[in-house]
C-alpha cells in the first residue's frame, strides 16, 4: 500500500533474485490480497463502480459532437459496461462496423459522500481502459484528463479525472463518447485490420468500454504512480522513482520504509526520511535509501 501525508508515506518492497547462476529456490511467500477494483495499485480509501447498464447510441454519421449529444439525447438503447462496442451493437441487431465506429455511452449517479467529507479529499472518476479515442464529460462540461488531455488516446491504459466541486451536483450525468477506426497506425494487435486481411489467426476488432469505470476519494496531496525500484547490489543502495501530485504548495516530509517480508519483526530493515519542497502540480521524484 502507498500513502502520500504532508507527515509521512510508507512503502514495501521485495527483491527476488533474477541471477542466472543455480542458487537456492526462494520459499514461496502466502499473502491474502484483496482488490475489488481491477487495478494493480490497492488504495484504501472509500469507491464507488459505475458498472452496469448506461444509455447507449451508435453515431457512426458523427452527428453526435455537432448536435451537441453531451448536452442531452434520447438515447433508445441500453448496454452494460464494461462491454465492447461490437457486443453491444450486435445485441441491438446492428451489423459489425467496418471502417470507423462511433458510440456514444451515458449514466447518472447521485452525487457520492466518500471519505470524511473534508477539504483534504478529491473525487476522482478513473476508466481502466477505454478507447481507442475517448472524451468524457460531466453534466455537458467537457472534462480534461489529469494530463490535461481533452481527447484520451490509447485503448489499453487507464486514466483519470479530478470532479472539482463546481462541476458537481446532486444528480450528475456522465457522458462517453468513444471513436475507433481501421488505421493501420493504431496498434491492433492480433485484430482485423486494413493492412492484415481477415483470415487466418487474425480476430474481429473488440474496442470500446472494455474495462471498468469507478469514483473514488483520493487526497488532494498525494503520490500518483506506482512506485518503480531499481536496486544495486554493488553498493547496497536502492533508488525509487515516484510522482507526487500537488495542490497545495508547500513543504512535505516523504517517509520511506523497507521490510523483510520473511520475518515476522515488524521493524523496517530501513528507514529514511526526504523533506520536500513541493510547487502545485505534479512532478518526478527519486530517492535513494542505503539497505
Amino acid at each position: 500500500s502507498l500513502h502520500f501525508r504532508q507527515q509521512k508515506t510508507n512503502m514495501e518492497t521485495l527483491h527476488p533474485n533474477y541471477g542466472l547462476t543455480r542458487s537456492k529456490e526462494e520459499g514461496q511467500v502466502e499473502e491474502e490480497f484483496v482488490n475489488p477494483l481491477p487495478r494493480a495499485v490497492l488504495r484504501s480509501n472509500s469507491f464507488i463502480l459505475l458498472d452496469g447498464e448506461w444509455n447507449f447510441a451508435v453515431d457512426n454519421e458523427d452527428k453526435g459532437l455537432q448536435d451537441g449529444w453531451h448536452l442531452g439525447h434520447a438515447y433508445n438503447r441500453k448496454a452494460h459496461w464494461p462491454g465492447s462496442i461490437e457486443e453491444h451493437m450486435s445485441h441491438g441487431g446492428s451489423e459489425r462496423w467496418q471502417d470507423r465506429v462511433i458510440a456514444w455511452y451515458e449514466r447518472e449517479f447521485p452525487l457520492p459522500q466518500l471519505g470524511n467529507g473534508d477539504n483534504n479529499t478529491l473525487l476522482q472518476l478513473t476508466f481502466g481502459a477505454c478507447g481507442y479515442e475517448t472524451r468524457v464529460w460531466l453534466n455537458g462540461e467537457l472534462l480534461r484528463t489529469i494530463e490535461g488531455e481533452d481527447v484520451h488516446v490509447g485503448e489499453y491504459t487507464s486514466f483519470s479525472y479530478e470532479l472539482t466541486p463546481d462541476l458537481l451536483k446532486p444528480v450528475n450525468r456522465l457522458t462517453v463518447r468513444i471513436e475507433d477506426t481501421m488505421d493501420a497506425d493504431i496498434p491492433r494487435g492480433k485484430q482485423e485490420s486494413h493492412v492484415y486481411k481477415r483470415g487466418g489467426i487474425w480476430y474481429q476488432t473488440y474496442t470500446g468500454a472494455v474495462r471498468s469505470v469507478w469514483l473514488e476519494a483520493v487526497e488532494r496531496n498525494r503520490l500518483r504512480s506506482r512506485v518503480g525500484v531499481v536496486s544495486l547490489v554493488e553498493d547496497n543502495l536502492v533508488r525509487f522513482n515516484l510522482t507526487t501530485r500537488i495542490h497545495d504548495p508547500g513543504d512535505y516530509l516523504l517517509r520511506l520504509k523497507v521490510y523483510n517480508r520473511k520475518e515476522a519483526d515488524v521493524e523496517p530493515v530501513a528507514v529514511d526520511e526526504y523533506p520536500l519542497r513541493l510547487e502545485a502540480g505534479e512532478k518526478q521524484q527519486r530517492v535513494v535509501i542505503e539497505v
